[in-house]
């Protein structure tokens, strides 16, 4: 099956499971740890959203640690060579940690296609992120309903551009 139509069937499917109420609960406890592992052991071939999503795994500092934390994220490439990410955490209650790791420490690791990139993270502003927002629905559109559930607890989904430097 050609990848187009790989696609055209995985994303609606992806986008339904992901905007599930209960994948909420137990998405952020099985996939990113299942991430990683096939990362891992596949020598960074294989991502699951890479299937279909364009992804990265992304390396922070710990803010408390001082360790590497690698997060694997859906991502909005740029032209520019930088990457646009969002702290969804499924629209969970609370930021995820990477999140606050970059803010603690803006400076980060990218991989994304064989390349281990170092970037600079930066939150963007309201006015940055109203530009950059449609765009990332069309990647992802589920992060609409993150949105919604994320405003019931009174966050703001963080979005970072991560810039090459």
């Amino acid at each position: 099956m050609p990848v187009k139509s790989l696609q055209s069937v995985l994303i609606p499917v992806a986008q339904r499971l992901a905007s599930a109420p209960w994948f909420a609960k137990i998405g952020p406890r099985v996939v990113p740890p299942l991430d990683r592992v096939l990362h891992r052991l596949s020598g960074g071939r294989i991502l699951l959203p890479r299937i279909v999503l364009p992804s990265i795994v992304l390396t922070t500092t710990g803010r408390r640690s001082g360790l590497p934390r690698e997060t694997p994220l859906i991502c909005l490439p740029e032209d520019d060579g930088s990457f646009v990410v969002v702290g969804s955490n499924f629209g969970r209650d609370s930021h995820p940690a990477w999140t606050v790791n970059l803010l603690a420490e803006p400076k980060a690791e990218v991989r994304y296609a064989g390349r281990r990139i170092p970037v600079m993270a930066k939150l963007l502003d309201d006015t940055e992120r109203a530009e950059v927002w449609p765009r990332l629905i069309g990647v992802w559109s589920v992060y609409d309903t993150y949105v919604e559930r994320a405003e019931r607890s009174e966050r703001e989904l963080r979005v970072f551009r991560l810039s090459p430097f």
